[in-house]
């Protein structure tokens, strides 16, 4: 299919209509990585950037611990539900539950490459059916009020053409679903760890931008290997949000802190490292009376002092003394007292 003809099937397309949820700027979901506990701190930084769970199955849900799943704080809004399943009864099922939980959104991974989802029909091996994924979100949309995205690939393994990815959202997009975020990588399924499938494919920045202009009536949310808010800013000359992976995991401040501000016109006054810290004790205390291990709930807090003064000795503390078992918010504020914050980035 050559362009011409990729522009003539989608030039009479309206412009993308915001639905409840701004994706704007928004936060990865992250396998271990973005827990309620990581939420919650995102949260105190930014009061509108979109957060994500991690992924959770379909089984999951319907044959295990649900709540434990499931169960997040209220000060985590706006936040999403990303679920991984290729079933469209038992995701459809499952959306329900997330709606009846308070979700805001409903996200459909199509991008995970771990060998385990792809034994079971879930993550970017879909990308090779984009029949089914349109049956599956046909039927979680059906389901629920709230709004249904899916996130996905530029393509796997030798299925990496542009065509490709073009028949994939024209054919996805006839389930109804309008918002499409796209990690800016194919995925190689077949020969390449997770890890390194957040690596070693290119980034092609250029083919999510196209699909934008194809699809002017998507919503099309870009992301892979984005750093900073000046790349934010870039990216938003040609695609409606950016999504941040691991950089707001690895150094959250900069990102977060600024992106009321920058993304969504909220100019209020935002927290210091510091001030964070302290703000994030309150739910240390409650962890900590529900039996939850120190280091698990303080872990997602290592990159907060990222480059500043003393933040390598707060990191390396927490991880010599935050796994001894009468760790407590004494061990934390003990970590605290290492680190000096340079008065310019406060």
């Amino acid at each position: 299919m050559n362009t011409q003809a990729l522009e003539k099937t989608t030039s009479t397309h309206p412009q993308a209509q915001p639905d409840s949820v701004n994706r704007r700027f928004s936060i990865a979901p992250m396998m271990d990585w973005t827990t309620s506990d990581c939420r919650v701190f995102h949260r105190l930084m930014s009061r509108h950037t979109l957060l994500y769970t991690e992924m959770v199955t379909t089984g999951a849900l319907i044959h295990g611990d649900a709540a434990r799943h499931l169960r997040y704080e209220d000060s985590e809004h706006p936040i999403a539900l990303q679920l991984g399943g290729s079933n469209p009864a038992d995701l459809a099922t499952c959306t329900r539950m997330a709606q009846e939980w308070g979700y805001d959104e409903v996200n459909l991974n199509v991008g995970c490459p771990s060998d385990r989802v792809q034994n079971n029909m879930i993550g970017a091996c879909l990308m090779e059916f984009p029949e089914r994924v349109a049956e599956c979100l046909a039927e979680m949309q059906a389901a629920v009020d709230i709004p249904v995205t899916v996130k996905h690939r530029l393509g796997i393994d030798d299925l990496d053409s542009f065509e490709h990815l073009h028949r994939f959202v024209e054919v996805v997009r006839q389930s109804g679903c309008r918002s499409f975020t796209i990690h800016a990588r194919k995925a190689i399924l077949d020969g390449l760890s997770p890890k390194e499938n957040r690596d070693i494919p290119p980034l092609m920045y250029d083919r999510v931008y196209r699909i934008k202009e194809l699809f002017p009536d998507l919503e099309v949310v870009i992301n892979g290997g984005i750093k900073t808010l000046e790349e934010c800013d870039k990216h938003l000359q040609h695609v409606d949000g950016v999504m941040i992976g691991r950089e707001a995991y690895q150094n959250p401040w900069p990102l977060l802190s600024q992106a009321d501000a920058r993304f969504f016109n909220d100019d209020h006054p935002y927290l210091s490292r510091l001030d964070v810290a302290e703000a994030f004790i309150p739910h240390l205390e409650k962890r900590l009376a529900e039996g939850a291990p120190l280091y698990a709930v303080i872990k997602h807090l290592l990159g907060l002092f990222h480059g500043q003064r003393g933040g390598k000795q707060f990191r390396r503390y927490l991880s010599e003394n935050g796994h001894k078992r009468d760790a407590a918010v004494d061990t934390f504020r003990a970590a605290l007292a290492l680190v000096t914050p340079s008065p310019d980035t406060e």
